[in-house]
């Protein structure tokens, strides 16, 4: 026994099943007294816990730290160490899923661009309909920002269908000064190609069997896998597309990044007062 709490139930258990006295108990079981009659001055802390499990419910695959971020935006400030403690009372740890292989060696850092529309990064993501029909959705994200630029879901994308989308995300945003991908048959097609020297704009693919030199669009489809694809059922493709709108706009709006300070792209690109380049 090593925890008081522990300690306590002991001595209690001691008294009521043999009869004995608690001082007697105390001595059979080395456990001091005043450890057994002690009351807890510490809050319950009630709101705090109660706020806590409201956003772990909301958002399942939040740890503490973002969980922390997300009270404190709710007004409700405390130590991190304080919250851990109370995380790991209520049982809010999130459940790790099955590990990966992974690269040994020495890793470059990846250079981050300085302004919006310097970078674009693509990439696909595949799921299935509850009736066992594959989607596959494209990520458009903008490497500084780390703005979700697009999410396309539909059953097959072609590369002309690639070269229509970005069409429309560059009307709405402007146009990149590069994009980059991996080496996908969509990717590599003569509609990318010739749509890439129509526009001027240069396109990039990462060296086979190396997605970290397109990491920030790893690390986005992570996040998107791990927060809605592995967590909802998609019974039609419309559902599958209304709940991925859903997730865009609380990606960009509201979730917490921590590779810009714990908050959304678009507070990002407020606070900085950027001007996205037009087309």
């Amino acid at each position: 026994m090593v925890a008081p709490g522990v300690k306590r139930e002991a001595v209690a258990q001691a008294c009521a099943m043999h009869g004995v006295s608690q001082r007697r108990a105390c001595k059979a079981l080395a456990v001091d007294r005043s450890s057994v009659r002690y009351l807890s001055v510490r809050p319950d802390d009630a709101d705090a816990r109660a706020a806590m499990k409201a956003v772990a419910v909301e958002r399942r695959r939040f740890g503490y730290r973002r969980i922390h971020v997300m009270l404190e935006r709710q007004g409700i400030v405390m130590n991190l160490k304080k919250l851990r403690r109370l995380y790991r009372e209520e049982r809010l740890q999130v459940r790790r899923r099955g590990g990966r292989k992974r690269a040994l060696g020495t890793r470059r850092p990846m250079l981050v661009p300085d302004a919006p529309n310097v970078r674009w990064s693509l990439d696909f993501v595949s799921d299935a309909l509850t009736d066992g029909r594959r989607f596959r959705v494209l990520a458009v994200v903008d490497d500084h920002t780390r703005e979700c630029l697009a999410l396309v879901a539909d059953t097959s994308l072609s590369g002309l269908r690639v070269v229509r989308e970005l069409d429309v995300v560059i009307a709405l945003r402007g146009r990149p000064a590069m994009i980059v991908s991996d080496n996908g048959t969509e990717f590599t097609s003569m509609a990318i190609l010739s749509w890439s020297q129509r526009t001027g704009i240069d396109w990039h693919y990462i060296a086979p069997g190396k997605p970290m030199q397109n990491g920030f669009i790893e690390s986005f489809n992570g996040r998107f896998r791990d927060e809605l694809l592995n967590e909802t059922l998609f019974s039609s493709l419309d559902m599958a597309r209304q709940e991925i709108r859903a997730w865009q706009h609380d990606y960009n709006n509201h979730r917490p990044h921590s590779g810009l300070g714990n908050i959304p792209p678009a507070e990002f690109v407020a606070r900085k007062g950027m001007e996205i380049p037009a087309a």
